[in-house]
């Protein structure tokens, strides 16, 4: 049966090509992997690779044909980049280290307002420093959550956002200042689900990317 927070949508070529120039030119904006999460990181791997023949995927041995046609060869060695180019998906890692979740890897080719040589090995509460309403209670709420997360039973959430243009990369420093959005032209949500890996213990943020015209949006 399907992961329901595994998808392949509409937009699969068109984001999958955008992805792949990402990955070919700015690989070092949209990958890390800190060595000690090397494990993690294939585990998640092998756990995409066996949800994709019911997603429109063939696999032969160690090559997958994608739904646009693309043929990825599985690098083990390289699993956030293999990911990258498979699925729509961003995903980024946070493993317990101490009291708090650290980002130890990540393939963020669609960032949303935040860049990831800055969030890179920090902890959750420093992740979210930017978020005025991210207080200590929330942090410790947030925390729990983390904590509580089985294996197999993943949770969701939609976040809505609104943009100027419909680019999907769209990093932005913490230093710099937020645009507004008044009479922005593109609608953008994230479903962003949190599963824990069962053998790492490891926590997966997935993010998959919509991105509509504002006036296909049903106010």
């Amino acid at each position: 049966m399907t992961e329901p927070w595994l998808r392949v949508d509409e937009a699969y070529a068109g984001q999958m090509a955008r992805r792949c120039d990402l990955l070919g030119t700015r690989a070092d904006k949209v990958l890390y992997l800190e060595p000690k999460a090397h494990a993690a990181a294939v585990e998640l791997l092998e756990m995409v690779l066996e949800l994709l023949p019911d997603l429109g995927f063939a696999q032969a041995g160690e090559g997958v044909t994608c739904p646009d046609g693309r043929h990825v060869t599985v690098d083990r060695a390289n699993p956030m980049e293999t990911l990258g180019r498979l699925v729509q998906c961003d995903f980024v890692l946070l493993d317990k280290r101490g009291a708090e979740h650290v980002l130890t890897g990540a393939v963020l080719c669609f960032p949303a307002s935040w860049r990831l040589d800055e969030k890179a090995g920090r902890p959750l509460v420093a992740i979210h420093d930017p978020v005025a309403s991210y207080d200590e209670n929330i942090a410790k709420r947030v925390q729990r959550l983390f904590d509580g997360i089985q294996p197999g039973r993943p949770l969701w959430r939609f976040n809505a956002l609104w943009y100027d243009d419909p680019e999907l990369h769209q990093p932005r420093s913490v230093t710099e200042p937020r645009h507004k959005r008044e009479g922005a032209g593109y609608f953008r949500s994230e479903r962003q689900t949190l599963i824990r890996l069962p053998h790492s213990g490891t926590v997966v943020f997935a993010i998959h990317t919509y991105v509509l015209r504002a006036e296909d949006v049903t106010r």
